[in-house]
């Protein structure tokens, strides 16, 4: 039926439509010319826990699922892993908005992200993250199903989470640069639209609230125009919270202890208890279509730190697929064994990186057509500093290192191209009608301990039509730069937390 069709795919909006582009040897790469429409199709839960009827729920038993987790040993070692996928779409052609509406659109979102980057940035500088033993250890992988969010408005990639019990389906965005897991929840006084019915917590025998006095309480602001209670009966009294991502983008509302059901790599389930919510009752922003956000970042709320917390699961991994693709790639939570690559790079994270929610890297140089970009200073994790962030989309840096890279490319692709003067937002942009496989400089990031992330062109070039831009913006705060998503398809990369290090590897991760 229609309503169940809407219940298992999300169609996806043209965030950033860009064709496929072909890498060539040496200092140039090549792009296609061709530029069709793509969008994301979720894969299905695992067979174990199946979708029943129109009304998001799943058929499994909360008695099954305790019964495998008390098959299943305490030392075992696997992973959970989500699915991504792109696919064509047809809201995307009848939403009316051009290519260029979309480039517009996506950085747009940026500039109100970015804002909110450096103001939690900021709050961070207060103290530090503590962190604690797993509760037991969890030798196998966890997996559910991802997808690629730009058809809800924000350009980020969607997790696809089963939530409660018994457990209901969400879509929520994948985000490393925040840390609070919240969904929309019924009394919704403020809500945004999104695919499905929002989370009603009295329908879940495991929701339970959090408390006011509960030291986890104070892990988050409580400071919002709509939690202004105070907490005279620690015990009893709920935890209200508010928390921001950027110009008119928040949720409000009280955090709670819920159940959520994963697959584990060997085709079986398990329920992870206790995860701190988020129930969102006044909800606004860039969230249009998602049911919620699935935070990733290093704080001690993130879905990471509390996977970690529990079983000792001490890395996490994904693998974005091109918007030219329908096929599944994964992120996966504990060891993965596909991480076997031959040409896996490491580069360590920030020393001071681990008391923060993002993930700070040491660049040292930007590499365009193989020499280094003369920039005096990239910043630390102290000083604006680099981060890798899924939730940005382009990649940014800080002026004056933008100007620099900007002008690199210029002064390399004068004499072949005729530069398009005013395109909005992106720049350089070059006419490339009628050229089958345009040429353009390598772009490389060179970090202080030696690794170097090698990009193809389709990574930091966008093709629409007749014209071709540089996917890299700059921004003026602070001097933060940002790896976003755009930049990582196709790359395998892994969060080594335990070894405080950032992994990639080029991958065709529609294969993986």
């Amino acid at each position: 039926m229609v309503e169940q069709r809407a219940a298992r795919l999300l169609l996806v909006f043209l965030l950033l439509v860009v064709s496929p582009f072909l890498a060539s040897a040496g200092l140039l790469n090549k792009l296609n010319a061709s530029s069709p429409l793509f969008g994301i199709e979720f894969p299905a839960f695992n067979t174990a826990v199946a979708d029943s009827g129109c009304d998001g729920k799943l058929v499994a038993a909360a008695d099954e699922v305790e019964e495998e987790q008390k098959q299943q040993s305490g030392s075992l070692a696997t992973s959970l892993k989500l699915h991504m996928t792109h696919r064509a779409t047809a809201e995307a052609a009848a939403s009316g908005k051009t290519r260029k509406d979309s480039i517009l659109d996506s950085a747009n979102k940026d500039a109100g992200r970015i804002a909110t980057i450096h103001r939690r940035r900021a709050a961070s500088k207060s103290g530090k993250h503590r962190g604690s033993s797993p509760r037991r250890a969890l030798s196998e992988r966890m997996v559910a199903t991802v997808a690629s969010g730009v058809a809800v408005g924000s350009g980020e990639y969607l997790v696809d989470v089963y939530v409660g019990t018994p457990p209901q389906r969400f879509q929520m965005i994948m985000d490393t640069g925040s840390d609070l897991n919240w969904l929309q929840c019924a009394p919704c006084h403020a809500c945004f639209p999104q695919r499905g019915p929002v989370f009603d917590p009295a329908s879940s025998s495991s929701y339970r609230n959090l408390t006011c006095g509960d030291a986890r309480c104070g892990l988050v602001s409580s400071d919002g125009p709509a939690t202004t209670r105070q907490c005279r009966r620690p015990r009893a009294d709920p935890c209200p919270y508010y928390y921001w991502y950027g110009d008119q983008s928040n949720t409000t509302g009280d955090l709670g202890l819920e159940s959520f059901t994963v697959n584990l790599t060997g085709s079986s389930t398990r329920r992870v208890d206790g995860v701190v919510l988020g129930c969102g009752h006044w909800n606004r922003g860039l969230f249009h279509g998602a049911g919620g956000l699935l935070g990733l970042g290093r704080g001690p709320l993130s879905f990471a730190s509390q996977l970690r917390a529990a079983y000792g699961h001490a890395a996490f991994s994904y693998c974005l697929v091109d918007h030219g693709s329908d096929a599944a790639s994964t992120i996966v939570f504990g060891g993965d064994d596909d991480l076997a690559h031959p040409h896996l790079n490491y580069t360590a994270f920030s020393p001071s990186s681990t008391s923060d929610t993002f993930y700070y890297v040491q660049l040292q140089a930007v590499l365009v057509g193989g020499e280094p970009v003369n920039v005096s200073a990239w910043g630390d994790g102290s000083s604006g500093g680099t981060i890798v962030d899924s939730g940005t989309t382009l990649t940014y840096f800080a002026e004056p290192a933008y100007g620099a890279i900007r002008q690199a490319f210029v002064d390399r692709m004068a004499a072949a191209y005729t530069l398009v003067p005013d395109f909005p937002v992106l720049g350089p942009c070059y006419n490339v009608s009628g050229v089958d496989r345009p040429e353009v400089p390598e772009m490389s990031l060179l970090f202080a301990d030696g690794a170097v992330w090698d990009f193809p062109a389709e990574n930091y070039f966008i093709r629409l039509e007749g014209v071709m831009c540089l996917a890299v913006l700059g921004t003026q705060s602070s001097g933060m730069n940002i790896i976003g998503n755009y930049q990582q398809q196709n790359f395998h990369v892994i969060y080594d937390l335990q070894s405080n290090r950032l992994g990639f590897a080029p991958r065709r991760c529609a294969e993986m």
